[in-house]
Formats: C-alpha cells, sequence, structure tokens
C-alpha cells in the first residue's frame, strides 16, 4: 500500500553499509573523458538527497504533489534531484537537453512545473519563454557559474542540513511525468505513480537482469527517457548495484568501447543503434575484460546484428520493450533462451496479449496490437493517466486492455516479435 524508493531502497542499502552487509562498490560511479570521477557510497547518497529535499521543500517552497522540471545531462546531480523530489513527493519531469526553447515552454505549461533544474546551456532557453509561465516560480542551475534569476544547486546542495524524514508515500501517489517522444503530434504526459519503482522489487522483474550488489551497470539512454530511470536508477538500485555513468555528450563508439575495456562493467543496456556503431567501425578486440551481459532496447535489433555481436563479443545481446507509458513490458531474461529478433515474453504483473481494434485476443502468429490486461486489475507499473488529457487516456482502453499502438505477433511458446511503431515507443538513445 505504502512505497518510496528513497527510504525503502536507497536508505535500506545505506543500513547494509552502515552494517557492513553490502561490499565496497561505489552506489554511484561517473566519469567523463576529461578524467574526472565521482564515486558515492549509498551512504553518502542518502545525505546528498537528503540535502536535495530540503533544497526543494525549504529553499525554494515545494511540496507534495508540485512539479519539477529536470532537464539535465548525465551528471551526478540529476540523481540528487530525482531522489530529493522521490523523498518530498515532488513529482519530477525528466527531458532531455536536446529541447529547444518552444519544447521547453510546452513542457512548462502543459505541465505547471513550479520549478526546473538545467546547465548554463539551457538556461537562456529558459529565461526566453519563463515569462509566459506564471506556474514556474523557482530556477535551480547546475553550473560552475552563478546566473542572474537563478539559484546555484551545487552551493544550496553544500550548505542544506542532511536531516530529512521521507515522506509516507502511497503506492498509487503520483511519482513522474514522462512526455512521449511525439514523433507525430505533441508528446502527451504520461503520469506514473510509485509503482513502477516499486516494480522492480518484483522477483519477475528482478528476474530479466538478474544483477547482484556486486554488478556494475551501465546504461547509456540520455536521462530524459524512461529507459534511464529504469536502467540507472531503479533496476541496479533496487539490487544494490552500482550505476555506472560516463557523460558522454555525444555517442563516440571509440569512447564507449575504451570505457567498456577500462573500467569493471559487469552489464550494459543500450539502444541497439548504440551496438551498430561500434559493429561498423574497425576495432581489433571487443573481448571486453568484465562485461558479462548486455541488453538493448528502445528498437528491434535485426537478427543479424544480434549475431554478429555475438561474434565478436562472445556475449549475447537481450532485448527488452517498453514505452513511457508502460515501463519494463516485456523481454529476454539472463538466463533464458534468445530468440534473434524476439523482444522475448512479457514480464508480470503484466499479461500481453495480441489484441484487435476491439480488444479481442488473436490467436498465436496473428499480427495485431500489442495490448495489457488492465481489467479486472491494472498491473502495478502501468501509468495512471495522460495528463490533462482524459480524452486520449480514453482512447487507448480496449476492452479490457491496454492498446499500446505498437504492431506485433506472438509465437506459440509465448515470444513477442515487434512489427512496427506509433510516436510513443520509448526512444531510448535519445
Amino acid at each position: 500500500e505504502k512505497f518510496n524508493f528513497a527510504s525503502d531502497v536507497l536508505d535500506y542499502w545505506t543500513q547494509m553499509e552502515k552494517e557492513g552487509k553490502r561490499g565496497p562498490n561505489p552506489a554511484l560511479w561517473w566519469v567523463n573523458s576529461q578524467g574526472d570521477e565521482v564515486k558515492w557510497s549509498f551512504r553518502e547518497l542518502t545525505d546528498f538527497t537528503c540535502r536535495a529535499a530540503n533544497v526543494f521543500t525549504q529553499t525554494c517552497g515545494l511540496q507534495q504533489g508540485d512539479r519539477l522540471a529536470l532537464i539535465l545531462p548525465r551528471v551526478p546531480e540529476w540523481w540528487l534531484v530525482a531522489m530529493g523530489c522521490i523523498r518530498t513527493g515532488i513529482i519530477f519531469i525528466p527531458g532531455t537537453t536536446q529541447l529547444k526553447a518552444k519544447d521547453i515552454l510546452y513542457r512548462l505549461k502543459q505541465s505547471n512545473a513550479q520549478s526546473i533544474v538545467t546547465t548554463d546551456a539551457l538556461a537562456p532557453e529558459v529565461d526566453s519563454v519563463a515569462s509566459e509561465c506564471p506556474a514556474l516560480k523557482t530556477k535551480l542551475l547546475v553550473s560552475d557559474h552563478s546566473r542572474e534569476g537563478w539559484l546555484d544547486f551545487r552551493s544550496l546542495i553544500q550548505s542544506a542540513s542532511p536531516d530529512h524524514t521521507c515522506i509516507k508515500s502511497k503506492t498509487t501517489d503520483p511519482m513522474v511525468i514522462f512526455f512521449t517522444s511525439g514523433t507525430t503530434g505533441f508528446p502527451k504526459m504520461a503520469k506514473h505513480s510509485h509503482g513502477l519503482s516499486l516494480r522492480h522489487s518484483f522477483p519477475s522483474s528482478r528476474e530479466v537482469l538478474q544483477l547482484k550488489a556486486s554488478d556494475v551497470l551501465w546504461c547509456l539512454s540520455d536521462p530524459g527517457w524512461i529507459l534511464a530511470v529504469m536502467g540507472a536508477v531503479f533496476e541496479p538500485w533496487t539490487a544494490g548495484s552500482t550505476v555506472f555513468i560516463h557523460h558522454l555528450p555525444q555517442f563516440d563508439p571509440k569512447v564507449i568501447v575504451e570505457t567498456l575495456f577500462k573500467y569493471p562493467i559487469t552489464q550494459c543496456i543500450a539502444a541497439p543503434s548504440v551496438y551498430r556503431m561500434i559493429l561498423q567501425e574497425n576495432f581489433g578486440s571487443l573481448r571486453f575484460p568484465t562485461l558479462e551481459h548486455c541488453t538493448t532496447g528502445g528498437e528491434a535489433m535485426l537478427p543479424e546484428e544480434q549475431e554478429k555481436w555475438r561474434q565478436r563479443t562472445g556475449l549475447l545481446v537481450h532485448q527488452v520493450y517498453g514505452q513511457s507509458e508502460t515501463g519494463l513490458t516485456c523481454g529476454t531474461p539472463r538466463e533464458s533462451q534468445v530468440k534473434p529478433g524476439s523482444m522475448g515474453k512479457a514480464i508480470p504483473p503484466f499479461d500481453v496479449q495480441i489484441i484487435d481494434d476491439e480488444g479481442n485476443i488473436l490467436p498465436p502468429n496473428t499480427e495485431g496490437n500489442l495490448g495489457i490486461r488492465i481489467k479486472p486489475t491494472k498491473p502495478i507499473g502501468l501509468f495512471m493517466l495522460y495528463e490533462n488529457d482524459p480524452a486520449k487516456t480514453a482512447k487507448v482502453e480496449c476492452g479490457d486492455f491496454y492498446n499500446t499502438g505498437d504492431k506485433a505477433t506472438i509465437d506459440e511458446e509465448g515470444y513477442i516479435w515487434f512489427l512496427g511503431r506509433d510516436d510513443d515507443i520509448i526512444n531510448a538513445s535519445g
């Protein structure tokens, strides 16, 4: 009935560290190409995210249910902001740093965000539209430089108190809003509850990556997308694993390969385009010393690409599938047979079926819409609704199912084959 990822997961591992029941691996390990490095334990994360929570509630005057737009690149502060919001019940709204002024204006107006956190690269874009956003009260800057009208997040964190009492959030309380990729029409606001983070504690979800506290997981997704929230927050920290992050201002296959050789990364998650870029380069060896498991999501990976990766690295790529609305929907668990080209099987509590436009279940090997059963019980982890748009929410309810709008088939063994996409499939690579 009640769940809060910060207190129930993050603080749990902090306690394990205090009792000497977790190894020496950092909880967050951040690097960049300039040789800078940040390593935080769970104890430090608890401290810093409690400070962030106090910055939001005390300095910014935000309360549970208020909204905060989070538009940062892969910098450690992104994780502090997200966790600080979860501690306080502030609904955070991730966005990619590729957004322009008009995109930021649309998101701020649609969400009625009271606060925004971004970098000096995007601060001028925000300032150019802020007068049109009456709800926006505070602007926080993550930068080494000050800017008029903006609060300095880093210095506020340093001076804030580490004493904070986490809210007792209900599993059904809102936690995060993702703007869908919106390649056709305007992006929709998919609102998720704390159930999205709880779902990663379910055995069926833990089974997919089978992470251990000793694992080091690198998710290369842009932090503006749901895949990053799952692959660089909920999945690894539920298991007590290390979240590894490289700043990667742009995808450079040479940097990615060097990183996989240099650091003790055991698992990676990336869009098929990342694996494709690496395979297209003429690298001598791709036998990475510590890498044990590879996952891909965001688009279908072709069987020949999976085979080429296996030949070069000795590792199979396991596919997963999801949307901004659904999170992890189906996938091939680590120990399961990989059917090249398949997205794997449904991950409980999701009951995935192929349905027609009226919501009737179609027989195996028949093309139809990929649907998730929502009646009689809506499964934990599925989005609550499209904020401010009950008509669109009603439109995707199809009989007993949520209709993803994506075309797929399912075979006799339950493996799902993706055939086509709508505008809302996760764009994992940003």
